[in-house]
């Protein structure tokens, strides 16, 4: 993977704009602070490689250098770093935009959604840029994080469209940040796996051991210490619950699982960031949220076949929408938690099912959603007020 520095004195080879009649091949700028190990970072490598494989020139621009999400960015998009230091990037970026005029330019997450309108309107380019939210706003609690997310309602005025990854995240930015209705889509996160996994039937999942699988950042969104507390009500013999994810709530997560007796079958194994094995090895999935805007590792779990217990956060019940897909319970509900996974794990019922509703978030149905988008900005885009 090659790392370069944004040279301000950078010439780019010419490409013929993709214009209205769509002729030609488009220039795009994907933009966000870096490839670290969360799923919106992901999510964006994949959009940029796949915009990329179809044929557009694709630059992806960071703040700085990270490898845990690296993997996902294909070798043909052009990766840039920005020089350190907020107000530096931001110029930089502004510079960049003014140089090569892309014929759209994307950010994610807040704090990105900011420098990125800045750098926009800077460069005059601003009825090019499109910001996308991946988070509720309780879950961005850093300073210029939170700046950006209550800046919202001048920022999304400010550009030319605004994406939201579930239905749930657009009503908080509309209803709750006065983000335009009109420019606000929903645009669902590529979330399954490529290649799609292999297809499972209900025998398999009942020979696997009862295994709890979850996936997360250990901080207090996630709420693991309400899974955890569920699991210790689990009436399931030798059931067991691998958590995959790395945060600053480790310690405490082991002492609520020591304090409740369960040290010895809830194991922690840190960041991964491919998966599947340990999809591959578990009957149900467990997610236990306070708060998710999306809920990638539920479309994950639904793709390799797995029933999803969920709690009623706000993106997994757009996701979990069937019976046969899990179940759907109240937040901090650690009693209904609990009852739900013994009962999928007794009888965890047909894979088919979910792993054809784990489609409906392909990369190639995100893509659709992104291209028909960009090419509304290209024809329609409002200038900025």
């Amino acid at each position: 993977m090659l790392f370069r520095r944004a040279d301000l004195g950078y010439k780019p080879k010419r490409l013929m704009s993709h214009g209205p009649q769509g002729m030609g091949r488009r220039k795009l700028l994907f933009y966000t602070h870096a490839l670290v190990g969360g799923g919106a970072e992901r999510v964006w490598a994949r959009l940029a490689s796949g915009f990329s494989a179809r044929g557009d020139d694709v630059v992806f621009v960071v703040d700085f250098e990270a490898k845990d999400n690296a993997a996902f960015l294909d070798r043909s998009v052009d990766l840039r770093v920005l020089p350190r230091g907020h107000a530096r990037a931001t110029l930089a970026l502004s510079r960049m935009l003014a140089r090569e005029k892309p014929d759209a330019s994307l950010s994610a997450l807040s704090v990105s959604n900011l420098k990125h309108t800045i750098a926009a309107r800077l460069a005059r380019r601003a009825d090019r840029a499109i910001l996308s939210y991946h988070g509720f706003y309780e879950s961005e609690p850093e300073r210029l994080s939170n700046i950006g997310y209550r800046a919202t309602r001048l920022l999304t005025r400010s550009s030319a469209a605004t994406v939201a990854v579930s239905h749930a995240l657009r009503r908080e930015l509309v209803e709750r940040f006065a983000a335009p209705p009109a420019r606000t889509r929903v645009i669902y996160n590529p979330a399954q796996p490529e290649p799609a996994p292999a297809p499972v039937t209900k025998e398999d999942l009942t020979n696997r051991a009862p295994v709890v699988l979850a996936i997360g950042r250990l901080v207090a969104d996630k709420d693991f210490e309400t899974l955890i507390a569920a699991f210790a009500g689990l009436r399931t013999p030798q059931a067991r619950l691998v958590i995959l994810g790395e945060g600053p709530l480790r310690a405490r997560l082991e002492q609520t699982a020591r304090a409740l007796g369960v040290d010895g079958r809830v194991s922690m194994p840190g960041y991964v960031a491919a998966p599947a094995e340990a999809f591959e090895a578990a009957r149900v999935f467990a997610l236990a949220s306070r708060r998710e805007s999306f809920g990638l590792a539920s479309v994950e779990a639904l793709a390799h076949g797995l029933p999803v217990v969920a709690t009623d956060c706000g993106g997994p019940g757009e996701i979990v929408v069937a019976p046969a897909c899990g179940r759907i319970v109240a937040v901090g509900d650690a009693a209904a938690i609990a009852d739900s996974l013994d009962a999928l794990l007794a009888d965890p019922g047909e894979p088919g099912p979910r792993q054809r509703r784990a489609r409906d978030f392909s990369l190639e149905a995100a893509l659709e959603g992104y291209d028909a988008l960009i090419e509304s900005v290209i024809r329609h885009g409002p200038a900025p007020t």
